[in-house]
């Protein structure tokens, strides 16, 4: 039986991106970008600003960025990759906001990240905080050998 997979990403740069697309049509995926209402620059990501954007929103646990556009109807999917770039050694709140926006009862749902020096398995530990209700598989940095490593995760 065939899956029905989709690979959400967020990028704040575009390496990301690129990692998503890899694993997308290396899986048959569909692409859906978390796109912020609000998007950042420069000097958001300035982590070395402590009162830059992306460090406020960090170091509030509760903080929510808003996503654009309409929603994805992960109703139809089987398997959802989640990327994103680790940030403060987790995922970017509006990964949250993707996660406690949508019901995962029933949908395995596979980390993917890209980073300069960080681990995913601080994320791996929040993302299953934020959403329990998933089958959850083993993330992975995908700085390189995102597609072979894509078609094992989702079991090609």
């Amino acid at each position: 039986m065939r899956k029905n997979i989709l690979v959400a990403y967020f990028s704040a740069s575009g390496v990301t991106a690129k990692a998503a697309r890899e694993i997308a049509e290396a899986v048959g995926g569909d692409l859906y970008e978390i796109v912020p209402e609000q998007p950042y620059t420069d000097a958001d990501l300035d982590w070395t600003d402590k009162s830059s954007r992306s460090t406020v929103e960090m170091n509030d646990p509760a903080c929510r960025p808003a996503i654009a556009g309409a929603p994805v109807d992960i109703a139809k999917y089987d398997e959802i990759f989640v990327g994103f770039p680790v940030w403060w050694y987790v995922e970017p709140r509006i990964i949250d906001t993707f996660l406690e926006a949508h019901d995962f009862t029933g949908k395995t749902v596979i980390p993917f990240a890209t980073s300069g020096g960080s681990g995913i398995s601080g994320a791996e530990k929040s993302m299953k905080a934020h959403c329990p209700s998933a089958k959850w598989k083993k993330g992975r940095l995908v700085n390189g050998g995102a597609a072979e490593w894509a078609k094992s995760a989702a079991g090609e």
